[in-house]
């Protein structure tokens, strides 16, 4: 069931709003979420971007790969989105940017030919080395 949600970067000048279910929900294992977010993993959701709007600031972006773009508060350096080209009607959100992040439990892993060795989250969820679309 879609319904509306909200979430936003820690100082509050990004505020973002989407009508989707909470659902595609991920733990990242790679290397690139931890240099970009500063923690060990990321978890992500994602929604059809057009259910997606940015409803305070605008974000600043970051090419971290390529064809795929990073979204985040240039003031406090949240990150809060990520677009990709290999899946381009979609948006990533990051979990703990939501105002209620309790309501997104991770459903899977993803890359975790790059999971850090002595990190234990969540084993009882399915495991990707990579990510499968």
């Amino acid at each position: 069931m879609s319904e509306p949600h909200t979430g936003g970067c820690h100082c509050g000048q990004l505020r973002y709003a989407f009508n989707a279910p909470l659902q595609d929900i991920a733990h990242c294992h790679c290397s690139i979420c931890r240099r970009t977010s500063g923690g060990i993993v990321t978890t992500w959701l994602t929604v059809p971007q057009a259910r997606f709007r940015w409803i305070q600031g605008a974000p600043s972006a970051y090419l971290s790969a390529p064809g795929c773009v990073r979204y985040f508060c240039g003031r406090c350096g949240c990150q809060l989105t990520l677009h990709t080209q290999l899946s381009p009607d979609s948006l990533d959100i990051t979990v703990a940017s939501l105002d209620h992040p309790e309501r997104a439990p991770a459903e899977r892993h993803i890359w975790v030919k790059s999971r850090l060795p002595w990190l234990r989250l969540d084993p009882q969820l399915p495991e990707e080395d990579e990510e499968i679309m």
